[in-house]
């Protein structure tokens, strides 16, 4: 099995950067091939991001947010990159605070994640927030946001409607229904 597992791999023997952003950055790698042939591969590197899957009242915070590269709303839990050598669970308090005034006397891990692993190094982290504080929203310059609370039910409907269909927040919703049914995550 392990011999297996050894053909797997692709060593990196070149790489070029070809953009970098504020958010990500994309490069090109050659990679040498088990079987002696030799392939490009197009990565997009992210430093990662925090989400909160926030329960008031058992209701779910969401905003609602243009989405350039959809060109349309979407409706998602908060979220947002980590700043460099962010701990992940301090940026989410930091995004559920700036995108919906709430503060988290509770923030439990409930899983990470990769976004999409066959181009991108982009890790997720999604938090579970309880006990929330009501505060002030302080989004950034460049975000124009709806802040919501809504019931299982309308989570459910947003999915069918599509207005929900990222998968940070399809994960939370159904993880929240596993929660409304068996009481724990």
């Amino acid at each position: 099995m392990d011999k297996k597992r050894e053909i797997w791999q692709e060593k990196t023997i070149g790489s070029e950067q070809i953009f970098q952003g504020h958010i990500i950055s994309l490069q090109v790698d050659t990679v040498a091939l088990p079987d002696g042939k030799s392939a490009k591969r197009e990565l997009v590197k992210h430093p990662g991001a925090a989400a909160v899957m926030a329960l008031l009242d058992g209701k779910l915070l969401v905003v609602e947010q243009f989405r350039k590269p959809l060109e349309r709303n979407q409706i998602e839990i908060p979220a947002g990159k980590l700043d460099a050598d962010e701990d992940p669970m301090e940026a989410a308090a930091r995004e559920l605070e700036e995108e919906t005034g709430y503060r988290a006397k509770s923030l439990k891990l409930l899983s990470a994640f990769y976004t999409s692993p066959g181009f991108a190094d982009e890790k997720l982290y999604l938090y579970v927030a309880t006990e929330l504080e009501a505060g002030e929203a302080n989004p950034d310059e460049d975000e124009d946001l709806l802040v919501e609370a809504i019931t299982l039910e309308q989570a459910e409907s947003y999915m069918a409607e599509g207005r929900i269909s990222d998968a940070k927040t399809i994960l939370s919703v159904y993880a929240w229904k596993l929660y409304a049914s068996t009481g724990s995550f």
